[in-house]
């Protein structure tokens, strides 16, 4: 068999294991990007010593255990607090200064992962003033990440890195005042999370549940087919009130071919955009 043939064959694998996903457990990443999704097939495989595609949707489909250890590898959990330096400080200076204009401010953190940048964005709250009036809502496709984000505890070892991005994006207090250590953890102050919900949501298949005056999705949307992303776009736009801000990751941006989603460009560099009046 020639290469051109055997990638044909993994292509053919690969949607038959997604479909056989989709068709039994109703998980559906069969938009997922082609090449991100089987870099996490191939993981699974090496790790569980598996040889072919069709083996693994075999294990798949007759023991749950595996499909629980592919779902964990398909979700993407990849986070720390104030990721991007930048991208806080632009929000303490120009976005939240418009967020504090209204009397009840709704934030959406798509795909919250652990939950190291809520913590981030309620921290950020708190010391511009606007904690109080603002209601965070965290989601992601995994319950198990969920439920690391509502304990609030991080590796004791990744402060020193948090508190340098902390730094970085214009916290001005003692970082560790945020936290206290419990064994090898810091624990963050259960203030910090009162006002966030954190809740089971596929980008994928779900849809809007609120009205928001942010939304922050960040290094999501790279994992998805040009298909996909223009659904969760059109979720978004939708899921936004008038002049209200979307922030997307380093890597990400706007559907140029999108004709009825508009946005101004508030900073590019940072990723972030405002709905544009009237929409």
């Amino acid at each position: 068999m020639n290469i051109q043939q055997s990638d044909k064959l993994e292509s053919i694998e690969v949607k038959l294991l997604l479909e056989g996903i989709y068709q039994c457990y109703g998980l559906d990443f069969r938009d997922y990007a082609a090449t991100s999704i089987r870099r996490r097939i191939l993981y699974r495989m090496k790790v569980d010593n598996i040889k072919t595609i069709t083996q693994l949707l075999d294990r798949v489909l007759h023991d749950p255990n595996m499909m629980e250890k592919l779902y964990f590898d398909f979700s993407i959990n990849v986070s720390e607090m104030f990721r991007d330096p930048s991208f806080f400080l632009i929000m303490r200076r120009k976005i939240l200064p418009e967020l504090a204009k209204y009397p009840l401010i709704r934030i959406w953190h798509a795909g919250c992962s652990t939950g190291e940048e809520v913590y981030s964005m309620a921290i950020l709250l708190k010391e511009v003033g606007l904690f109080d009036k603002a209601r965070i809502y965290a989601t992601d496709i995994n319950e198990k990440v969920l439920d690391v984000a509502k304990n609030g505890k991080f590796p004791l070892k990744k402060m020193q890195e948090y508190t340098n991005n902390y730094v970085n994006s214009g916290g001005v207090q003692d970082f560790s005042a945020y936290y206290s250590v419990q064994n090898d953890f810091a624990k963050f102050d259960t203030e910090l999370s009162k006002n966030i919900t954190f809740a089971q949501h596929n980008l994928v298949t779900d849809g809007s549940f609120n009205e928001f005056h942010m939304i922050i999705c960040r290094n999501v949307l790279i994992y998805f087919n040009k298909s996909l992303q223009e659904r969760v776009h059109t979720l978004f736009f939708h899921s936004l009130s008038r002049n209200g801000f979307l922030g997307l990751g380093s890597r990400e941006g706007l559907l140029s071919r999108m004709k009825d989603i508009t946005y101004q460009v508030i900073d590019q560099k940072e990723k972030i955009y405002q709905k544009e009046t009237g929409v």
